[in-house]
């Protein structure tokens, strides 16, 4: 077996291709708006800018970066969570409304227009591990409208969901113990 050998023409390819690899990964737009797009979803943001007081706390869900803000009602608690947000703009909410009810180990029954769209999913589903609505939830003031944990983890970051706010299972629960029932939101 003969030693490799650097000569000159492997010495210059090499010099090419290290020069060359930053504009190609320059090159491809889509990668620089994607890596925009989710360094973007982990700004964090003053609650001031969408809230005139905290009251109870505030949520906001920023269906854009798929990220989820919260504030407490001290001034002082803050969290940032990645989120999943809905498949569509047609299914996506935004505006006003507030925590109504809290849930530990929430039921399922898919809307009529869910099952209109997958008609396989089934009409009602307990609490428990195949259960979409993970391990808590909580309820918004508009009807089938939640924030909520999923133990799809691979639906968090994306557009996932009929019209929810989906996190980890472990961020919503750290959530729940936070938010009061009457916590405004804003999905944005």
């Amino acid at each position: 077996m003969t030693p490799s050998r650097l000569t000159r023409r492997h010495a210059i390819a090499a010099g090419l291709a290290a020069l060359a690899t930053p504009g190609i990964l320059r090159a491809d737009p889509l990668s620089e708006v994607t890596n925009r797009r989710n360094a973007s979803a982990f700004v964090t943001r003053d609650w001031r800018d969408h809230f005139d007081t905290l009251g109870k706390g505030a949520i906001l869900a920023d269906i854009d970066s798929r990220a989820l803000h919260y504030w407490g009602p001290d001034g002082e608690t803050y969290a940032l969570y990645p989120s999943s947000v809905p498949l569509t703009e047609e299914l996506t909410r935004r505006g006003y409304t507030e925590v109504v009810r809290k849930r530990v180990g929430p039921d399922w029954t898919p809307t009529q227009s869910m099952r209109e769209r997958d008609p396989s999913l089934p009409a009602y589903m307990p609490p428990g591990p195949g259960n979409p609505l993970g391990t808590h939830a909580l309820y918004l003031s508009w009807p089938a409208y939640l924030v909520h944990g999923t133990h799809d983890t691979r639906k968090i970051g994306r557009q996932s969901s009929s019209g929810c706010i989906g996190l980890y299972n472990p961020h919503i629960e750290e959530l729940f113990a936070k938010v009061a029932v009457g916590t405004q939101v804003l999905l944005l």
